[in-house]
């Protein structure tokens, strides 16, 4: 079905002139090693709420507006500086009050019509999202841009650009979720944010920096994109099986999550299907990068919205992915998420070591064919924002281009199973990596 969307010219949207009372950040505002290590990376969601609200372009430009009293600095813009201790420019955070890109918008069409809740929407995606006229980087680029469309049936989608460099996924669902708050009329936030000034936080281990230098100097590959669905019913049979099979109580009584029988499914698929193409051998390393939460493991205040998340490296073959089965995988996570808080302790000094052999081993392989990066937005405060309406139906995002095989896994949607976008296999292998899902139902 055919369709246009109608856009306004984009205006800024700042703080009101008169304000609440605020928290107190500096002018300008260092960042802090998670934060330089995003490189001013650009992310795109896409939130769908089927219940309509009234003139929700309107509520929600002015809910931003407050919002951005207690989140300012995202209405502000980069800027370079000459670092204190004469160690070369440092990249900050000016509160300028300038404020974020907002453009409303209508669609000729209801959600239903352009089966916004079925793939493939990959196409539709970029008329609803705000383009960012260059790589995030310019000083006077903002660091946020929303369109609010609303269709013909009332409902609306809300897309949202953000330079990462200020918040994390978990930082910017809260924002969100504070913007939602004001729209429904609170007086405020229920949390307050602690703003990216925060200079609390240990340095980025060693292994994760030098991986995310790296990723910035690789180029982007042709990925297959698709859009699949890991059933519950899969979900529940490999977590029963870690469960029930005496591996919660070596793994001092914590479950198998949702994630990690996820992440399990997808990463055993994808490697027997380029080991079944003969691509890669059995003795061929198969890593897996995870991206982690650390907010518990650093220390970070409540309502902290910077970035605080790390990339851990689980070490595998491709014969020990493809031959195991999913409980064998999900061992191989777990182990692996083990670590992680020993990345952080006394300096990361226990962790040293094991860094430098992984880098020695695997720092080609990261960047290969063969790896596979896996974010899940998975209980970071997506499914709870609320502009009055109720909560989003789904949430989705927009992946690639993207320079190694990765995918975002768990996106909140309203019916069952998790929902998972991808990029991360070739043409040619496609069909293959289906079919190994498919062997799981």
């Amino acid at each position: 079905m055919s369709y246009i969307v109608n856009k306004s010219s984009p205006e800024l949207v700042g703080p009101p002139t008169t304000k609440p009372v605020a928290p107190t950040v500096a002018d300008v505002i260092n960042l802090s090693s998670f934060d330089k290590a995003i490189g001013s990376y650009l992310f795109t969601s896409f939130h769908v709420f089927d219940n309509g609200i009234l003139e929700p372009a309107m509520t929600i430009k002015g809910a931003l507006s407050q919002a951005l009293v207690y989140y300012y600095p995202i209405a502000g813009r980069l800027v370079i500086t000459g670092a204190a201790d004469g160690g070369g420019d440092q990249l900050c955070v000016s509160c300028t009050g300038e404020g974020v890109a907002f453009v409303s918008a209508t669609a000729s069409c209801a959600l239903d019509d352009v089966k916004l809740f079925d793939p493939p929407f990959a196409a539709l995606l970029k008329e609803l999202a705000v383009a960012h006229p260059a790589a995030g980087e310019a000083e006077a680029d903002p660091l946020l841009l929303m369109q609010v469309t609303e269709f013909a049936c009332g409902g609306f989608v809300v897309g949202m650009t953000w330079n990462h460099v200020v918040a994390d996924g978990k930082g910017i669902a809260q924002f969100l979720r504070a913007a939602g708050e004001l729209a429904r009329g609170l007086p405020r936030p229920s949390v307050l944010p602690v703003s990216c000034g925060d200079d609390s936080l240990p340095e980025l281990p060693p292994l994760v920096a030098a991986m995310e230098k790296a990723m910035l100097t690789q180029e982007s590959k042709q990925f297959a994109y698709l859009d699949v669905t890991i059933p519950s019913s899969v979900i529940g049979r490999v977590k029963a099986a870690f469960d029930d099979g005496g591996d919660v109580a070596r793994s001092g009584g914590e479950p198998c999550t949702v994630f990690e029988a996820v992440a399990a499914v997808l990463w055993r698929s994808r490697t027997r299907a380029v080991l079944i193409s003969g691509d890669s051998d059995a003795d061929t390393p198969a890593p897996l990068v995870f991206a982690a939460n650390v907010h518990k493991h650093v220390g970070a205040k409540h309502g902290y919205y910077g970035n605080c998340v790390t990339s851990q490296v689980v070490a595998a073959t491709s014969g020990e992915v493809a031959n195991g089965d999913a409980n064998d995988v999900v061992k191989l996570i777990r182990r692996a998420k083990e670590l992680i808080p020993a990345q952080f302790e006394n300096g990361g000094v226990a962790m040293n070591g094991a860094a430098a052999r992984v880098e020695r081993q695997l720092m080609s392989a990261l960047f290969g064919y063969n790896a596979f990066y896996v974010a899940s937005w998975r209980n970071i405060g997506f499914e709870a924002v609320d502009f009055g309406g109720g909560r989003p139906a789904r949430v989705m995002c927009h992946v690639g281009p993207t320079a190694v095989p990765s995918c975002v896994a768990c996106l909140p949607r309203d019916s069952g199973g998790a929902s998972v976008l991808l990029l991360c296999v070739k043409e040619e292998h496609v069909d293959a990596f289906l079919a190994e899902l498919e062997s799981f139902k």
